[in-house]
């Protein structure tokens, strides 16, 4: 599931790679830092290359830490995707102007139509789940035995959160309304109008966090019922009467 990257990497072995085999995976780890990442200074890479070690697995944990993957060492397929990428985007910014020459690939026939980039995916790749497995960890979203749903609800949640729109909104500074305490009733006197005053402030203040409460569920209904509703109407099964 790594071949292609690990390609663009010019490793010396991407079709008989196996993550699962603890020789080769530490192996390719050690040789991510050294030939692509180089996060460490060459004298700080010890405990890393000391691959026989029992304490490498404390020594690859930290270095998650330090280069900030945002997946640990009980995640190894996703941390190996993850490094790779970070790897592949190193490549691209050390030889930019050898990547900047070449070629597009030639266009279509019918250039005219929109191509839809789904088209030719594949939901039982192992790259397609890990992609989607990656995101949905990044983006704290849960996991669902189907991928494609885990998709849906990664391109919902980027839709309404994570939009130039949305973030435009978010960072707008709310103003606030004018409010006449005088024209909302407390029901109990505490006996003190400055502590009377305090808690309509109190009372106003939690029935807009409440409102703000009864918004945000409402969306998440809205977000679950896009991916698990399907509103189709069979008008053969209507019937009048009893």
């Amino acid at each position: 599931m790594f071949r292609r990257k690990l390609t663009a990497l010019d490793y010396h072995n991407p079709d008989g790679f196996d993550c699962k085999d603890e020789t080769q995976f530490r192996n390719c780890i050690v040789w991510l830092e050294d030939q692509k990442i180089r996060h460490y200074k060459i004298e700080d890479r010890g405990d890393l290359r000391n691959i026989p070690s029992s304490e490498w697995p404390k020594a690859y944990q930290k270095y998650l830490q330090d280069v900030n993957c945002p997946f640990g060492v009980q995640e190894k397929q996703e941390a190996v995707d993850w490094l790779l990428g970070l790897a592949v985007r190193y490549e691209y910014g050390d030889n930019v102007d050898k990547y900047k020459i070449c070629q597009p690939l030639a266009a279509s026939s019918n250039s005219d139509k929109a191509i839809d980039p789904l088209v030719n995916l594949d939901s039982n790749s192992p790259d397609f789940k890990a992609g989607v497995t990656a995101l949905s960890n990044i983006l704290k979203i849960q996991r669902h035995d189907d991928y494609l749903v885990m998709l849906k609800a990664i391109r919902i949640l980027i839709q309404e959160r994570l939009s130039p729109e949305a973030i435009t909104k978010a960072s707008q500074n709310r103003e606030g309304i004018p409010v006449a305490l005088d024209k909302h009733i407390l029901g109990f006197d505490t006996g003190d109008a400055t502590l009377n005053e305090a808690a309509q402030i109190l009372r106003l203040l939690h029935i807009e966090e409440l409102r703000e409460l009864q918004t945000k569920i409402n969306e998440a209904i809205v977000a679950v019922q896009a991916i698990i509703a399907d509103p189709k109407t069979d008008h053969r099964l209507g019937k009048v009467g009893r």
